[in-house]
């Protein structure tokens, strides 16, 4: 057991565990934790902006850095946008990221070594941000 699902209260693997932190930081809101202001991921203002493909960029950009800064266990290799255009344009968006999981890179002093390379979906539905395990 590494951790606790904030959903059912069970007991989660270290890697679900980590996918669990990338759902919370891609979740909050900059400036909305009172004793940790920069906490998030700061895509959310851009969320409902008119879409071109510097502004998709940047998107994708604010993802690959919250999860690098925020949830050590994940170092991001590449972020791949699924769907076409029309569901873009409709808010169905959906990203394949890749990355090394370092399943102790949390702990202190942390361990940097890639146990191995992991894919997950990561999905914006009613505001919430979900992630699944390829």
């Amino acid at each position: 057991m590494a951790g606790i699902s904030r959903h059912t209260g069970q007991p989660i693997s270290n890697l679900q565990s980590a996918l669990q932190g990338v759902e919370v930081t891609l979740g909050t809101r900059l400036y909305s934790r009172v004793m940790r202001r920069q906490f998030g991921a700061g895509f959310v203002e851009i969320l409902g902006k008119k879409l071109s493909p510097k502004r998709f960029a940047v998107f994708m950009q604010l993802i690959a850095v919250a999860i690098d800064r925020w949830e050590p266990r994940f170092k991001v290799r590449r972020l791949t946008p699924q769907g076409n255009v029309e569901q873009v344009r409709l808010g169905a968006v959906g990203l394949t990221i890749e990355a090394d999981f370092r399943p102790k890179a949390h702990l202190s002093p942390p361990d940097f070594t890639v146990e191995r390379s992991v894919s997950f979906g990561l999905f914006f539905r009613d505001g919430k941000v979900q992630t699944l395990e390829s």
